[in-house]
């Protein structure tokens, strides 16, 4: 750990992050999204939980970030995590590490952990506070199950629909180290060939025991592209279709708009874009990337960048 930690501040938000020095600049854009969308008056603490230590420079960019809004400490978990833990070539063992918050951070009844790939366009402070978790675990969203994900369902015990994505989980501490679920969670975690690791754990080891949230406060890709509304609607209202669509806290779980344009691509760089200099200098974009960005910030660019979407969509349909 490379700061001092203080007592928990009742008005104060937690927030942890977790992530590699290479995931930076998402990392500072995400904190930009949620400090957009906050009340003038809410206080975040941002705990990063990370792989190796953040270079000093970059820690005091996202000290600047926050301003006199939010404080940040800097916990470096080298090693935390057992080598007997199984983590999947597609992911870090940064994804672990909300397995271990009950331990970690002992100061805390209840946090917010967020993923690094999200951009929020609503108040997360407003959740923390409001939601009262009783003796829940955590709160957080259920997928709406697909018909491909069917089999992984029933092979990790959980029920259609009630598998949650721990992409943004709000998590009773206290009650999670009342029973003991850091060993449980550690234990569970050695089996190999989980598809999603801890997420997987989570849901074996919470079910019965998290509050579902609407899905807006989690928008993950396939809440967002049409041609899953159809699977959604099992599961969800078109009430909560339109506001996701409209507000939704975008959770870019498949392609990343740093790396390629995807669903939602200019929200991500609405933000990215108001970053400092010296925090874009930290990232190499694809100059074609930024420039799809550019254009796409008009109605004009953004009709023509979609129509050429459009049309390879339906070509690469027929080859097909």
């Amino acid at each position: 750990m490379q700061e001092e930690r203080t007592g928990p501040n009742q008005i104060e938000v937690p927030i942890v992050l977790a992530f590699t020095p290479n995931y930076f600049v998402p990392v500072a854009t995400c904190i930009t999204s949620v400090l957009q969308y906050a009340g003038e008056t809410s206080k975040f603490h941002f705990i990063c939980l990370l792989t190796e230590a953040l270079p000093t420079a970059m820690q005091e960019l996202l000290k600047d970030l926050g301003a006199a809004r939010a404080r940040f400490t800097f916990m470096d978990l080298t090693g935390a995590v057992s080598e007997e833990i199984y983590v999947d070539p597609k992911y870090t063992i940064a994804a672990s590490y909300r397995l271990l918050l009950p331990s970690l951070l002992p100061e805390y009844d209840k946090i917010l952990y967020i993923d690094c790939d999200m951009i929020f366009q609503n108040d997360l402070s407003i959740l923390y506070h409001r939601m009262d978790l009783q003796d829940n675990y955590m709160a957080g969203v259920f997928e709406a199950t697909l018909e491909v994900q069917q089999a992984h369902m029933q092979a990790i015990g959980c029920a259609p629909g009630s598998y949650i994505n721990s992409g943004l989980l709000l998590m009773n501490l206290k009650q999670l180290r009342a029973d003991d679920m850091v060993s449980q969670f550690l234990e569970a975690a050695k089996v190999e060939g989980l598809a999603f690791p801890d997420q997987d754990v989570i849901n074996q080891l919470c079910k019965g025991r998290i509050v579902g949230l609407p899905p807006f406060w989690n928008s993950i890709r396939t809440f967002l592209l049409p041609q899953y509304k159809t699977s959604f609607l099992k599961f969800y209202t078109e009430q909560d279709w339109r506001t996701v669509q409209r507000r939704g806290n975008v959770h870019y779980t498949g392609p990343k708009p740093w790396n390629t344009f995807t669903v939602a691509f200019d929200l991500w760089w609405s933000y990215y874009n108001r970053l400092p200099v010296a925090i874009k200098k930290l990232i190499t974009i694809d100059p074609k990337l930024v420039l799809i960005a550019t254009v796409y910030r008009n109605s004009l660019g953004k009709f023509g960048v979609k129509l050429v979407q459009t049309v390879y969509r339906r070509l690469k349909g027929r080859a097909e």
